[in-house]
């Protein structure tokens, strides 16, 4: 069990940094409407710029947070339920603007990920 709940806080932090540090000005085929950049997805979901940036921050430090709880455990489950918080926001956005469930697979997936970190 201790490897499953490693390899998914690896799997969660990576993916994170991925789509905010290395993805965020890339088009992917799971960007919200028909937006080409992650900037463009928070604005076709009527979101402001600084909630971009406060998002981008949140996650960023809690993809973080759950590598860091690779050596230090007990910050592993906040940054867990933080990380769970946020995917269930972003599964909320994309039923707002209508997407295929295509598009909110991910969310759901990081989501379930961050909800067996947590009680696992």
């Amino acid at each position: 069990m201790d490897y499953l709940i490693i390899a998914l806080k690896i799997i969660v932090g990576l993916g994170i940094l991925n789509v905010w540090l290395l993805r965020s000005g890339k088009a992917t085929a799971y960007r919200g409407k028909d937006a080409k950049t992650l900037r463009e997805e928070f604005a076709a979901y009527g979101l402001s710029y600084p909630v971009f940036c406060l998002i981008g921050v949140l996650k960023v430090s809690l993809a973080l947070a759950l590598l860091a709880s690779l050596w230090i455990p007990s910050v592993a489950q906040p940054a867990a339920i933080g990380m769970g918080v946020l995917m269930l926001g972003a599964f909320v956005m994309h039923l707002k603007v209508k997407d295929p469930i295509s598009k909110a697979l991910p969310s759901l997936a990081v989501l379930a990920m961050c909800i067996a970190i947590a009680l696992l």
